[in-house]
């Protein structure tokens, strides 16, 4: 993280068993800073009382406890979505979202300062790519809201990685985090609470598939042809569909696991009874569901998001056919908080 200066939350249990040894500690501190990082949600070594003094002086001298600086926070007219703008310790600017339904918390978590993806409906895409953030970076993302809520004497029920960047792009370091906020000594949030989505990187996506994971998947799709796929995603030229579907088949058949598919209803480009079918029939027989996403406004992309009306003949047409799907509830649209939104930067609310 700094020059000698681990970030804390970048070690597993292993790595801050190897760090205590190296400082001459017990071994049984190891649990006491791992409960204390991710149970009692701790966020400096003064914050310890069951720690030595020598111990917490060392800790605050050699360790990072802090990666990323909330520098403005916004919130939606009905108070249900908080949007936070970090900045990294090298000055990359990472946002992150925390949602509010009636029974589940749920966060929307960034995987890297920008994003190599280039979708042209998304503003992170747009932006370009910075970097990946480290393990501990994301999950600092995750206590940051985790401390937020047990302020309100609530906790975070889920977690989506569908923030800023390409999760499978940065894959070792996202699924690090995972497991270490998957950890049932540490932060104990089940796997089945966190949702990965991909633009749709073949590899990635079978080397997930081969680990048997109980993480969910979702893939961005929002084209059932190549040719409007690949205007829209252009990742969609290396990893085209014929690609991209067989992997969806072998993730839903080798584990037996659904699979989301995302897509971002655009007026009059992929809303139409017709992309309806040609959806059907890309997916018909797969384990999966269809999360149906009007549009998000941003800047720089002239598309126009699909009115209910039409949504609702879009996932009737699918309905009807037997695929499940829903239409996403939209939240924080006007504090560019949706999906889609993200740019990592100070922006007035939107009240147009």
């Amino acid at each position: 993280m700094t020059e000698n200066k681990p970030l804390i939350y970048d070690l597993d249990r292993s790595d801050i068993k190897d760090l205590l040894a190296s400082w001459k500690q017990p071994a049984f501190r190891v649990n006491q800073i791992w409960e204390g990082l991710y149970r009692n949600l701790k966020s400096s070594p003064a914050e310890w009382s069951n720690l030595p003094g020598v111990l917490k002086t060392r800790l605050a001298t050699d360790a990072v406890f802090q990666a990323l600086t909330p520098i403005d926070t916004q919130r939606s007219s009905d108070g249900e979505t908080v949007k936070t703008l970090f900045t990294t310790l090298d000055g990359k600017s990472v946002e992150a979202v925390l949602m509010k339904y009636n029974h589940r918390r749920t966060l929307c978590i960034s995987s890297q300062a920008g994003c190599a993806m280039n979708c042209v409906f998304c503003a992170t895409g747009q932006m370009g790519f910075s970097r990946s953030l480290s393990s501990g970076e994301i999950v600092e993302q995750v206590l940051y809201y985790a401390r937020m809520l047990a302020t309100e004497d609530e906790h975070v029920t889920n977690v989506v990685v569908m923030g800023m960047g390409e999760p499978f792009h940065n894959y070792d370091n996202t699924l690090a985090a995972v497991d270490r906020l998957n950890d049932s000594q540490g932060y104990n949030l089940g796997a089945r609470r966190f949702t990965i989505s991909t633009v749709g990187l073949v590899p990635m996506i079978r080397r997930f598939t081969s680990e048997h994971r109980q993480v969910n998947l979702a893939v961005s799709l929002h084209a059932a042809n190549d040719e409007l796929r690949s205007s829209l995603l252009p990742v969609n030229k290396k990893y085209p569909l014929d690609e991209l579907i067989p992997a969806c088949r072998d993730y839903v058949d080798i584990t037996g696991r659904r699979i989301t598919f995302e897509w971002a209803l655009i007026q009059d480009v992929n809303d139409s009874p017709q992309d309806a079918r040609q959806l059907i029939n890309l997916v018909r027989g797969m384990l999966c569901h269809v999360n149906v996403i009007p549009l998000n406004p941003t800047h720089e992309y002239a598309g126009k998001s699909t009115p209910l009306t039409r949504a609702r003949e879009f996932t009737a047409v699918l309905e009807e056919f037997g695929i499940p799907c829903t239409i996403r509830l939209r939240r924080g649209i006007e504090i560019q908080a949706g999906c889609g939104q993200l740019a990592g930067q100070h922006s007035k609310p939107d009240n147009n």
